[in-house]
Formats: C-alpha cells, structure tokens, sequence
C-alpha cells in the first residue's frame, strides 16, 4: 500500500513541496523494490551474490535521483551537499522517509553519522571539519558514538568514569564503554571522557566532561565484541575498552566541560526525530493493519466488519494522533528556544514508544503469523519500539524530569498553563 500524503494547510509551501517529492520517491522506488534494496542485510548473504549486487547498485541509482531532487542531507547545509533544512522542516520530512524501510539512508540520514555530522558542524575546528566532517559526509569515512559504559548508568550521564589525562600536547584515554554505535565499521568515535590532570585526585575530582575524536586504528582502541541484541548473536553496536589511548589534545571536540552540552544537543533533537520515525512507522503499521482487515476473510465475512478489529483500528488512529500532534508541539517548542520544550520531549520521549508498540501490536495481530514473519517489516518494528523505550534515556527517568519541571512551575508561578 502507497503512502498517502496531501500538502497541510498550515504549513509553509516548501516544506510541503518536500514532504510530497519525498513521498513520491518513498511510493515509485523504495516500497515496490523494499525487500530487494537490503538484501545483503537479510539471510547473511555473501557480498558478491548477484542479488547483493544488484541491491547495491539499486540503492546508488536510488540515491542518485534524490540528489538530483535536490532532496539529499536534510540535516546538513548546502556547503557540505545539503538540504540546509530547519529543525521543523526536517522533523516533517522524517515522518515520510521512516515509513518505508532504510529510506531515510537513501536519503543521505544515517545514525549515528548524520548525529556525528550535527556535533562536528556545531563544536567543530575548522580543521576538524576537513579531516573528519567532510570525509564523512563524502561517504569516504563511517564513524561510531561512544557514549555508554556497562558499569554506568545510561541515564546519568555524569556517572561516565572513562578518563583523558593531560600528557603534554596530547591526551591518554582509559575507559570501557559498550553500545558504541556503528563500532565494527567505523573510522573514528566521538567518545564522552572525563579530561584530567596528570596529578587529578579521584577522590577530589573527576574532571569535567568532553567530546574527543578516537581514531579506531588508534593503538589501545580494543573492539572487545558485537553486543548481541534480541537474540542475536552479534551487531554493530560494540563494546570496546580504550586502554592507554594517545591522541593529540586538538582531537578535542568543542572546549572541555561542553561535553554533557553537546550530548544533550545531539540526544534532545534526535529524541524528536525518533519520535517523528515512530509516526511514520506506525502509519505504515496502520495502513498494514486496514489492507488486511480489508482484504482478508474469515469465519464468513471480512475481519474489518469484526468489533475486535474495528477497536484495533479506532485505537490505533488515537494513538497515532495523540503522538503526532504532542510530536509537532514538542518540534515547535524546540524550533522556537522555547522553555517548555524540554518538558514536551521528556513527555514525546516516554509517550510515543509505548504508542508505537501498541499500534504494532494490533497489526501484528490482525496479521497473525504473517505478522511476526520477515515478510513483513512489523516484527523489527516491534523490537524497534521497546528498545525505543530505551534509547536516549529510560521511561522512567523522564517521567520524573517531567514531574519535576511542572512541580517547578507551580511553585514558582502558581500553575501550568496547558494553553502554552
């Protein structure tokens, strides 16, 4: 089933000029050719198979003809082959490209490297850019995130301990993290350290919080394994220890102690954008879901004449409205530096996952075994959205951020103000 997508009144003409060019490329080329585009990534099959082949080189015409639509690098400026778009523009364009699967890469939007992109164009050195951003955005480099450490906290980003110790011109990295993005293909990390002294006190002080550039090549860069998720055995998400690792002190991204600053930029953009992709997902799953009951027959008549089914498709569409438009409030507020946009992400971050998981759900179920089978895209769906749950920050946490910010505003003005 082809998405369906019409211009929306109230929004600026280019952007919707976007979404539907979008659309189109999403409707002629990317859903009819869906299975075939990612073959090397089903089934462990073996690079020089003609089928691996040929979805390589459809993927390259694919992407060839965004560019010529003038559609490729939303995130990126036009000095570095981009769209230039702003926040909002970007987050509307999301919702089309996450309903078919692997569009947005087809676009030019590939976590973590479209994160990495944002993070060096914003904190970093003119140098820095040459060497690491271009190579990047020119496709002649991959790069990983590496935030996350197994014996820390994710959701408290102050408990990293990995340290960087000043050592003359450069800086001695030891730390062990796990879940580094893109880590098995990667040429550089953007590694959360603690920069310190040679003679820092633990017990005194940690040292304050910054981005450095790891080259992976580096000696002491040890990629331990593949983390195993949902049964997998392995994935590209690594854990690796960096053992007395040198690197020059100008491998710095952005000014020590902007570490936890410029994680938050790349977290709190990327929690909308997740967002938007779970809107379009679940729109996808909900197209799925009244195709079948549509067409399917059982026990005498179609299920879509079924009440069980009927209350699937009026929930879903709730869940699906309620997250769009908290999703758009929560990108507007962003846009616009409002203050009240931290407390509307905490609230997209925790709201729209469980929504996504329960749209899926009822897919999965209209469909029955073809639900869970790879012949469809509902089952990753699935797992996507639990681990979504997850990702940038557990329910929980935001949940009590957001008690925190209203409790805040009732004391100090006597109220929330649901009306802005």
């Amino acid at each position: 089933m082809p998405l369906t997508v019409r211009p929306i009144p109230t929004l600026d003409e280019r952007i919707n000029d976007i979404r539907m060019r979008t659309a189109e490329i999403v409707n002629d080329d990317i859903l009819p050719n869906e299975r075939a585009l990612w073959r090397s990534a089903r089934g462990g099959s073996v690079e020089s198979e003609p089928a691996v082949v040929e979805a390589k080189e459809l993927r390259e015409q694919i992407k060839q003809k965004v560019r010529k639509a003038g559609l490729w690098a939303p995130h990126l400026p036009p000095e570095y082959g981009g769209m230039g778009l702003d926040f909002l523009a970007h987050a509307y364009m999301n919702e089309v490209l996450a309903y078919a699967t692997g569009a947005a890469a087809l676009f030019g939007v590939v976590a973590p490297n479209s994160g990495n992109q944002k993070i060096l164009l914003k904190y970093g050195t003119d140098e820095q850019k040459e060497q690491w951003l271009r190579p990047l955005v020119e496709g002649e480099m991959e790069s990983g995130f590496s935030m996350t450490e197994p014996e820390n906290p994710g959701s408290d980003p102050r408990s990293l301990t990995t340290t960087a110790v000043r050592d003359g011109d450069d800086l001695v990295l030891n730390g062990h993290k796990w879940f580094t993005s893109n880590g098995i293909a990667a040429d550089f990390f953007i590694v959360m350290t603690r920069v310190v002294d040679a003679d820092h006190d633990p017990a005194t002080g940690r040292g304050q919080m910054a981005q450095l550039i790891v080259p992976t090549d580096t000696p002491g860069v040890n990629i331990v394994r593949g983390v195993g998720i949902w049964g997998r055995p392995t994935s590209d998400h690594v854990e690796v220890r960096y053992e007395d690792v040198r690197v020059p002190a100008k491998n710095l991204l952005g000014a020590v102690g902007q570490g936890h600053q410029a994680a938050q930029d790349r977290l709190g953009a990327g929690r909308v954008f997740h967002c938007m992709n779970s809107i379009g997902q679940m729109w996808r799953a909900f197209d799925l879901m009244v195709e079948r009951a549509t067409t399917r027959t059982v026990h005498g008549g179609p299920l879509q004449d079924k009440q069980f089914v009927q209350g699937f498709i009026a929930d879903s569409y709730m869940d699906i409205s309620a997250a769009r438009l908290m999703t758009i409030q929560a990108a507007e507020r962003v846009a616009r530096n409002d203050r009240g946009a931290r407390t509307d992400i905490s609230s997209i971050k925790v709201f729209v996952p469980a929504a996504y998981s329960r749209v899926v759900d009822r897919a999965i179920q209209v469909w029955g075994a073809a639900g869970v089978s790879s012949d469809l895209p509902l089952s990753s769906m699935y797992l996507g959205a639990r681990t979504l749950r997850l990702a940038d920050g557990p329910d929980e946490v935001h949940k009590v951020l957001i008690a925190k910010h209203v409790l805040d505003r009732y004391a100090t003005e006597g109220g929330w103000d649901f009306g802005n």
